[in-house]
């Protein structure tokens, strides 16, 4: 199951939108928007831009990471498929011979 963005007025009644996680967790909130037509846009502008974005570290160099955010489990997004090498011969080898002529009998 993916997280899920929710749009969302804010205390001093302008709009937003949030992203959650499965599990329901907060893992970023937007700017404030006028309306709520372009909060929707910011969302697709997200997952327009930020899909594969890269990851820019912005961080001094030198400076020690709390041991508390060492701590914190990160969840794992998604399983990766991984595939040894004797499999992906064993693929290249069929699809080979797979791609032997068809005849379809048509004239």
């Amino acid at each position: 199951m993916a997280g899920k963005f929710e749009v969302f007025v804010d205390a001093a009644a302008q709009y937003r939108f949030r992203l959650t996680a499965p599990d329901g967790k907060e893992l970023a909130v937007s700017a404030a928007f006028s309306d709520k037509a372009a909060a929707v846009a910011g969302i697709e502008a997200v997952r327009e831009c930020a899909g594969m974005g890269l990851i820019s570290d912005l961080c001094p160099a030198g400076v020690p990471v709390p041991a508390a955010l060492l701590a914190v489990p990160v969840p794992p997004v998604c399983e990766p498929r991984r595939a040894t090498v004797d499999a992906v011969r064993i693929h290249a080898t069929a699809r080979r011979a797979a791609a032997a002529p068809h005849w379809s009998g048509a004239a």
